[in-house]
């Protein structure tokens, strides 16, 4: 089984899958375009959600988990815990809350940044854990570890068998105390050779837009998430492609991020107009692409069961507006807003105030996109077929 890259895997696995969150799930549209208030303004009263049938709106249920975690601070006990239970109550299948350290590694994350010792890596169906990728110059790199070794410990406990969910909290530490500089004992295995290696953590770029050839001139654009600056490599690697020549945007495993990144990566490929309508707190907005695009270069759109948030949004896009064709296997359907609030402890709640759709008005929360061509495997195989099928469009 095929585990995600470690340094954006979910660190909150101890409290249930409601708050076991991607960090890109965080902010949605409204964070992202700075509509939102920052997280240290209180809940205030607003109109009522267009999901009329909630048994709330989204501001009361704000309002009611800041409550709660005022008075369990006025009472001696822990706002976060009194939190988590308002958030629990609220039915908000996205709603979470998060300590200071781990909001602060979201944000983190989302300016393309982490703390970490620079290693992705995948649990076999025996169990073990394989390292598939050693980032260049980070504390890994420089340990002389390597793609094809095996994890087999961390700080002394065993991880063959672990979910990678598991590995990447073990590596990563909590979050208060695993700041760059803390260390981390590792227990490698290659061939027959055993050893341990102790890293220290560091402050990490992270890799989330890279760019290939496959051998019959189609350009390969491979998004991991929209983090700061990557709908700018996405623009950047369209107009350096060679003329003419297709493009795959590989959207698979894109667990989201920001949206404006989205938005920019779609500018690349339309000429202005709409990429998706959302509401907060029943309040309707648009989010518009920026002209000038390349409206004419084959493009297919790949995705799958870890697409989600943001990288929805884009592929929504397209595919309304008749630009791409979308192959793969059906998206996670995370089309909601959350808006951050900051509680007296510091931790931050996070609760779901709207929801986005594309531009034909489809919503994608629960639902997900549909792909043009349904494929489970050999997905870039099939995109390459649908590319020489649309042509050479000069």
């Amino acid at each position: 089984m095929s585990g995600r890259d470690l340094f954006c895997q979910p660190r909150r696995i101890r409290r249930g899958a409601a708050l076991t969150l991607l960090f890109a799930s965080v902010f949605v549209a409204g964070a992202a375009t700075g509509s939102f208030p920052d997280p240290g303004r209180k809940a205030t009263s607003s109109p009522p959600s267009a999901s009329s049938g909630d048994r709330s709106t989204p501001a009361s249920d704000q309002e009611e988990v800041t409550e709660a975690a005022e008075k369990a601070m006025a009472d001696g006990k822990s706002p976060m815990e009194a939190a988590e239970r308002a958030v629990s109550r609220s039915g908000d299948r996205w709603g979470a809350v998060y300590s200071q350290g781990e909001y602060e590694e979201f944000e983190e994350a989302l300016d393309g940044q982490y703390t970490g010792v620079g290693l992705w890596a995948r649990r076999e169906s025996d169990g073990r854990i394989e390292v598939t990728r050693v980032q260049s110059g980070s504390p890994a790199a420089a340990a002389g570890i390597r793609k094809g070794d095996l994890l087999r410990s961390v700080d002394g406990e065993k991880v063959d068998g672990r979910p990678v969910t598991e590995v990447v909290s073990l590596l990563r530490g909590d979050a208060e105390d695993a700041a760059a500089g803390t260390e981390v004992s590792l227990g490698l295995e290659r061939g027959t050779r055993a050893w341990s290696e102790t890293l220290r953590r560091a402050l990490l770029s992270t890799d989330s837009v890279t760019v290939s050839k496959l051998p019959d001139g189609v350009t390969v654009i491979k998004v991991d998430a929209f983090t700061k600056g990557a709908g700018d490599l996405v623009q950047a690697a369209v107009a350096q492609a060679p003329q003419g020549s297709g493009i795959a945007l590989d959207l698979r495993g894109n667990s989201g991020g920001l949206v404006t990144e989205a938005v920019t990566a779609a500018s690349a490929f339309l000429d202005g107009g709409l990429v998706a309508t959302y509401d907060v707190d029943g309040e309707q907005r648009a989010l518009h692409a920026e002209p000038g695009g390349d409206t004419t270069r084959p493009l297919v759109v790949l995705v799958d069961g870890g697409t989600m948030s943001a990288a929805e949004l884009l592929t929504g896009a397209l595919q309304d507006r008749g630009r791409a064709v979308v192959v793969g296997s059906q998206t996670f359907g995370k089309g909601s807003v959350q808006m951050p609030s900051r509680l007296p402890d510091g931790s931050v709640a996070e609760l779901t105030v709207g929801h986005y759709r594309t531009p034909s008005g489809r919503g994608v929360d629960g639902q997900g996109i549909t792909p043009d061509l349904d494929v489970d495997a050999k997905a870039m195989e099939q995109a390459e077929t649908v590319l020489s099928g649309l042509g050479d469009p000069s």
